[in-house]
């Protein structure tokens, strides 16, 4: 069982990370329907992405932890591969010929949870990881 001050730890982690992945979107330049996909929810949820932008914690779900991980690691792998911020933070919205013309963004729009990995383990592989 968790103690009191630990789930207020994890409490305050869900909330930065909320904040955290909100500024990526926006340094990605997605729209909210896109930001929805790539968080998993439907894609008129802009009440969530206004609560996380305030501060409000992301789901404690699995699915949720585990969408903001992979969306992180996607975020470091390009920081890496692209030190130039124009070049990484414009990459997910472009064409790539590596998922058939999609842009990262629809490849996840497109196949969910499954684009979300196909996306990091595309860049992963650019790293040699």
């Amino acid at each position: 069982m968790l103690s009191e001050q630990t789930t207020d730890k994890l409490e305050i982690d869900r909330s930065k990370a909320a904040k955290m992945v909100m500024k990526l979107f926006d340094n990605w330049e997605l729209h909210t329907e896109e930001a929805t996909a790539l968080l998993g929810l439907s894609k008129d949820n802009r009440t969530a992405l206004s609560k996380y932008r305030k501060g409000d914690p992301i789901s404690n779900s699995r699915d949720s932890l585990e969408r903001l991980s992979h969306l992180f690691a996607i975020h470091k792998n390009l920081r890496l591969l692209y030190p130039q911020r124009e070049v990484c933070y414009a990459w997910m919205k472009r064409r790539n010929g590596a998922f058939d013309g999609l842009t990262p963004v629809e490849v996840i729009d497109k196949y969910g949870f499954r684009g979300l990995l196909m996306v990091r383990s595309y860049l992963d592989r650019a790293r040699g990881i």
